[in-house]
């Protein structure tokens, strides 16, 4: 199954749901502690960033100076599609909302403030219905 790539059915269909929890992004230059369970990781030649619960990483003593909401594009979108990712930034930019994509097989996952996740939601589903 390879996704969608025609940007306005991306725009229309992408469903923005908002995950329960407070996510923070932390790094580290060692193993993921135990009882971690990281929803993204991403290994850089500065450490291995991770993406977690805010819970789990003040449970293991993990640095954070960012809280998130996590939304999921229920959209299932191909990786090779395009304008997707520049319609929504611009679209929370608009808003002066930072937004921190990560793209995964099925579903693109944004983290933007967890004050103003709900606000998110509200924008993209303006967005999804405009793109009809």
């Amino acid at each position: 199954m390879s996704g969608e790539r025609e940007l306005r059915t991306l725009l229309s269909g992408m469903r923005p749901e908002l995950n329960d929890g407070r996510y923070v992004f932390a790094t580290l230059t060692g193993d993921v502690p135990p009882g971690v369970t990281p929803v993204v990781t991403v290994s850089e030649p500065e450490g291995l960033t991770l993406v977690l619960t805010q819970q789990e990483a003040d449970a293991a003593g993990l640095g954070y100076g960012y809280v998130a909401g996590w939304i999921t594009l229920r959209v299932h979108s191909a990786l090779d599609a395009v304008g997707l990712t520049a319609a929504v930034a611009r679209e929370l930019a608009a808003s002066d909302m930072s937004c921190n994509v990560v793209a995964g097989f099925h579903h693109d996952h944004l983290f933007v403030p967890h004050a103003r996740a709900a606000e998110a939601v509200g924008l993209l589903r303006d967005l999804g219905l405009r793109s009809r």
